[in-house]
């Protein structure tokens, strides 16, 4: 079971992401501990124990040493040597708040964050949260973030992902001012946002065209209660014999729940064709093929809705609908992120995502750090008075 989104900052929670960041049956993680170096590992512990004690003997305020929090920060600071954003540790409290999120209500500004460039990005704002409402953008580049309630004014270029999620998210009602650089912006913007709590529903149907016989499908993530919506959706689609088509909007999706993805792919792709490929560090690739007893939309003409916040599982949806179908992407080229994580639980609350894997659409291509491109560019901008992507979408239908 595998889930692809970083850590969500829903709560001002992470991803990214997001959100589907644990598997649908999440394996516990079974530890006992020693200071016995495991024969297969070549590293000198000893070095580690002798600066625990040096701390325990030397430090002179004895309250700060709360063995727990070390723990917890030398294995944060292990896993981020590795130097992957998305291979993380989480203590309880940032565990869950990322399972919390993927629950589909929680606490926050509302934004899916992870890395673009080596440097802390907006995935996706969160329909009606307070970070679309303040006019946060993905694709924004998080410079700076303060809140004077925790005492904290930090540079994001010092931050590692879970700490940029702690610092961002807090209970509704609290402030957090970001300072946010945008491509085509020469001077930083500054958005004081309140936090809120935020319960978003993964899918939203809704009828558009002139005759409202569009079927106009919303997907804002892979969560845990987006299968469930998914098929609600469908059968309202069905039950519509005046359905001439049917429009999946990815924007702003961080993504989630691989298994969703695939679930959702197969409404739209004959049984037994690949919908993504897991390549993993041995090289050895792993096809996943849609399922059976799905195929519900396939005979419905359908287009693609994808921009900069299209990311992780909305790619793998995006990439498989396009190489297996031909369905045609339309927006602007997606987020770029092709790594698969595994979430472990470990006795005590806390949290391990692993990076697996790599992820290839149906043809083969890696998307990370590069995105989809889409077969219509149309790049929506702030002067737009109505929405020019929707509407170039509804006109492929004539």
């Amino acid at each position: 079971m595998v889930v692809l989104l970083a850590i969500c900052t829903f709560a001002g929670g992470y991803y990214l992401g997001v959100q589907g960041y644990r598997a649908e049956i999440t394996k516990s993680l079974q530890v006992s501990f020693s200071h016995q170096v495991p024969p297969n590992i070549n590293a000198n512990m000893d070095l580690f124990w002798t600066v625990w004690q040096e701390l325990s003997d030397k430090y002179y305020d004895k309250s700060k040493l709360n063995p727990t929090q070390m723990v917890y920060g030398a294995i944060q600071g292990m896993v981020s040597a590795i130097g992957d954003p998305y291979t993380m540790y989480l203590p309880p409290t940032e565990n869950k708040t990322v399972n919390e999120n993927l629950s589909g209500s929680f606490e926050g500004v509302g934004i899916e964050i992870g890395y673009k460039d080596t440097r802390l990005a907006v995935v996706a704002p969160l329909a009606g949260s307070p970070a679309e409402a303040a006019g946060i953008k993905a694709g924004d580049y998080i410079i700076h973030i303060t809140d004077t309630k925790k005492n904290l004014s930090v540079d994001s270029s010092t931050l590692d992902l879970t700490t940029a999620v702690d610092d961002i998210r807090g209970p509704a009602g609290t402030v957090v001012t970001l300072t946010l650089a945008r491509d085509g912006n020469p001077n930083p913007i500054v958005v004081p946002l309140t936090r809120a709590k935020i319960d978003v529903p993964t899918v939203i149907l809704s009828w558009v065209g002139t005759d409202k016989n569009i079927a106009d499908v919303k997907l804002s993530q892979f969560g845990a209660t987006t299968d469930d919506e998914w098929s609600k959706a469908v059968d309202q689609i069905l039950q519509n014999k005046s359905t001439k088509g049917v429009i999946v909007d990815l924007r702003n999706n961080p993504g989630g729940y691989l298994q969703s993805a695939v679930d959702i792919a197969s409404d739209f792709i004959p049984s037994g064709k690949t919908v993504v490929i897991q390549q993993d560090g041995n090289g050895t690739k792993t096809p996943t093929v849609s399922e059976m007893l799905h195929q519900r939309l396939i005979n419905y003409k359908v287009v693609v809705l994808i921009n900069g916040g299209s990311a992780s599982a909305a790619e793998i949806l995006s990439g498989a609908l396009r190489d297996d179908m031909g369905i045609k992407l339309i927006g602007e080229k997606s987020f770029g992120k092709g790594t698969i994580q595994d979430p472990e639980d470990i006795p005590g609350g806390s949290g391990l995502h692993i990076t697996i894997a790599k992820w290839l659409t149906p043809d083969g291509t890696w998307v990370h750090q590069v995105g989809l491109s889409p077969d219509v560019t149309i790049v929506a901008k702030d002067t737009d008075k109505a929405d020019t992507q929707l509407q170039g979408a509804i006109d492929s239908f004539k």
